[in-house]
């Protein structure tokens, strides 16, 4: 049984910043791969890869987090699961599993709007760099969201009757 009071979490790299997800929804990272692209696909929406079966969405949340990059040369995709669907998310840099204890992770402000900050659920001072811990359920759900579709176009036909 797992300490309550201990994060199990993979760190990973998205520009000058770092940030943890829960370890135990990390399924696989993956280098490299092409991408599928889909057209009228949500803005946070990479692409789609295909993994072991399982046709999995990928997503950049780099805009999101507020942090800006240069991209890759070769993308590494972290793939996590939430309940029983998989997602990709674009990062720069897979770093460490580690043990954050919980007594020494500040938490984040409570968002009053659906913000860039509404997945950030705290921070960890770790000494060599700030850690910053996502909720992925809230990180996916704001990414993957569909654009306003736009209005039916509404006026006279012009064909013959």
């Amino acid at each position: 049984m797992s300490d309550p009071r201990i994060h199990h979490c993979c760190t990973f790299r998205i520009g000058d910043a770092c940030f943890a997800l829960p370890a135990d929804g990390v399924v696989e990272v993956l280098r490299g791969g092409g991408l599928a692209r889909v057209p009228l696909a949500p803005e946070g929406v990479r692409g789609l890869v295909h993994l072991r079966g399982r046709i999995v969405p990928v997503v950049d949340p780099a805009a999101q987090l507020g942090v800006s990059r240069v991209a890759p040369e070769r993308a590494t995709h972290l793939v996590i699961a939430l309940q029983d669907d998989w997602y990709g998310l674009v990062i720069d840099e897979m770093l460490d599993v580690v043990e954050i204890p919980a007594d020494r992770v500040e938490q984040a402000a409570t968002p009053t709007t659906e913000s860039s900050g509404d997945a950030l659920i705290g921070v960890f001072a770790a000494p060599d760099r700030l850690v910053h811990l996502l909720d992925p359920q809230r990180m996916i759900h704001s990414l993957t969201r569909l654009r306003p579709q736009a209005p039916e176009r509404q006026g006279v036909s012009h064909g013959r009757s």
